[in-house]
């Protein structure tokens, strides 16, 4: 079942930002952070999953095991990257009923052809509105608890501009989308406009450090009309340069002795995210009978 807080957050007016999570770690340490909604990134997931780029490689059985185990380790609302649904109608059917039943409180859809690629990245080609127009209306028809969101996005403005974006996005909120997704727009004043076209439905802003769209803070994202900010790459991008940082140490001092303070999470804390106490408590409760 969804976890109902996410729609009762829209319902409520109440902006929502959703940190990016694609491994266990991020999912765990996102969720114990307070946070309204996670997000679950495509990009992000990819390349934690398959060390490829996100260009339409992952397969929907490649995402949806990892959405079900998010959602299994978090107790917050996530929104889940479906990309294009991983095909026709029937896949976009299976795909939702697939993510729905994974746990998950919401599914992101685009109208990109296949292969599918990241929405900050070139030669992205959207398929005609009209056949995600169905595409939407299949997959709110497909769900079976109406506290699970469809997010229908289109990549149509780096392409086709802003006006066919936001008739686009029009078109998908009357088929039966729960949030839009305009996605790439390239300044403050063309998501001032989106704003403006959208004052019925919750809007989704893609804050991608590095992307085409600029980052706005959340009170100004609120002003203008949206109703959830997402950060799918912060996560990934703060652990590489991370990684980056304690190899390097690693091959320069040839030990990990000496690393900065702040450095490390800690070899006690990382335990306890990922739940050993709770292993060990369980270990000594039942250790005559384990021998």
């Amino acid at each position: 079942m969804a976890n109902p807080a996410l729609k009762a957050a829209f319902d409520a007016k109440r902006f929502v930002v959703a940190p990016g999570i694609y491994d266990g770690i991020s999912a765990r340490v996102a969720d114990g952070m307070g946070f309204d909604c996670l997000y679950m990134t495509g990009f992000g997931t990819v390349a934690s999953h398959l060390g490829l780029p996100d260009a339409g490689i992952a397969t929907y059985t490649d995402m949806v095991n990892r959405a079900g185990r998010f959602a299994q380790i978090t107790r917050t609302p996530i929104i889940a990257d479906a990309d294009t649904g991983y095909g026709g109608l029937l896949n976009v059917r299976h795909t939702v009923l697939g993510y729905e039943a994974a746990g998950l409180s919401g599914i992101q859809l685009e109208d990109q052809e296949v292969p599918k690629k990241c929405g900050h990245t070139p030669g992205r080609r959207v398929i005609p509105a009209e056949e995600m127009v169905l595409k939407v209306k299949v997959a709110a028809e497909a769900r079976r608890d109406p506290n699970f969101l469809i997010v229908a996005r289109t990549d149509a403005r780096t392409g086709l501009g802003l006006e066919e974006a936001i008739r686009r996005g029009r078109l998908y909120a009357d088929a039966g989308a729960d949030v839009v997704f305009i996605e790439s727009p390239e300044s403050e004043a063309e998501m001032v406009e989106i704003g403006r076209a959208f004052s019925d439905k919750p809007l989704l802003a893609n804050c991608v450090e590095g992307g085409r769209t600029p980052i706005l803070p959340a009170k100004r994202l609120e002003e203008i009309g949206y109703a959830i900010a997402i950060y799918p790459a912060l996560g990934f991008l703060a652990a590489a340069a991370a990684y980056e940082r304690a190899f390097a140490h690693l091959k320069a001092e040839g030990s990990s002795n000496g690393l900065p303070e702040g450095e490390s999470y800690g070899f006690g804390r990382i335990c306890e995210l990922l739940g050993f106490p709770e292993v060990w408590e369980f270990d000594r409760r039942w250790a005559v009978l384990d021998k």
